[in-house]
């Protein structure tokens, strides 16, 4: 795909790997709708993009409801008369493990609370968006890409159990809509990052952060901007479907 003038929706735009990739294809020409919570981040986000050299705006979406998500797919329609592709980045972490125990005794649960959050984002989000996505993609006759992000935690990490199920969940849904979409023309692929330079993971503390560097392969952490450049060949390449690039450095084989 050629990515002048393509329109394109990035959740979870406003900051981290969503303001990377956005800014990445911004700066191939592309037309960006951004989508998050903090009107400032987006702002930001999107004059970044604008100084890239693309077209950017900026849209209040809660991605788990969904009227929110069909009324900003609604909205892209109208404006633009056109929706060339999604990147399906949104989440959210609620770490914590299954239980926690002490001399037989167990202290903590992760609450309901805290897997529900995590999979009403990161996985009924992705399902909304895509869902909305595809159906916009089809009425308005413009085949394109939905790019899903998911996470090397997808084959299970501890303290994760309801990430690391919201991301399984989504890999598995690339590779079904991959199957699904493409007799309209809608290729499907993902993103599965391991530990990328993000401003979270540079807050962490120094031991911290050198014991998970140690255990990478290539000895560094991803740089967010090599995340951008797998987002723009996957738009890019049209034979590409029904695929999710791991980046991580090798870590899992």
């Amino acid at each position: 795909m050629e990515l002048q003038d393509r329109v394109i929706v990035v959740t979870g735009g406003g900051q981290g790997l969503g303001r990377t990739m956005a800014v990445s294809l911004a700066a191939r020409g592309a037309r960006l709708v951004l989508a998050d919570l903090d009107p400032q981040r987006l702002e930001e986000s999107a004059e970044l993009c604008r100084q890239a050299g693309g077209e950017a705006s900026g849209q209040i979406v809660n991605v788990a409801r969904e009227e929110e998500v069909t009324a900003l797919f609604e909205q892209v329609a109208t404006d633009f008369g056109a929706l060339h592709g999604l990147v399906n980045n949104a989440g959210i972490l609620r770490d914590g493990l299954l239980v926690r125990a002490r001399e037989g005794k167990v202290e903590k649960m992760m609450s309901l609370a805290e897997w529900q959050a995590v999979i009403d984002v990161n996985l009924t989000g992705v399902f909304l968006c895509g869902r909305e996505a595809a159906r916009q993609m089809i009425e308005l006759d413009s085949p394109g890409l939905i790019l899903n992000i998911s996470s090397i935690s997808k084959a299970g990490n501890m303290g994760q159990t309801n990430y690391s199920a919201a991301k399984a969940g989504v890999a598995a849904m690339t590779v079904t809509w991959a199957r699904e979409l493409a007799r309209y023309g809608i290729r499907v692929a993902g993103i599965a990052p391991g530990f990328i330079a993000t401003d979270m993971v540079a807050s962490m503390k120094p031991e911290a952060l050198e014991k998970m560097t140690a255990g990478i392969p290539l000895g560094r952490l991803g740089r967010p901007e090599e995340i951008g450049h797998t987002a723009v060949y996957l738009f890019e390449n049209d034979y590409v479907t029904g695929r999710i690039i791991e980046m991580d450095g090798g870590l899992r084989f």
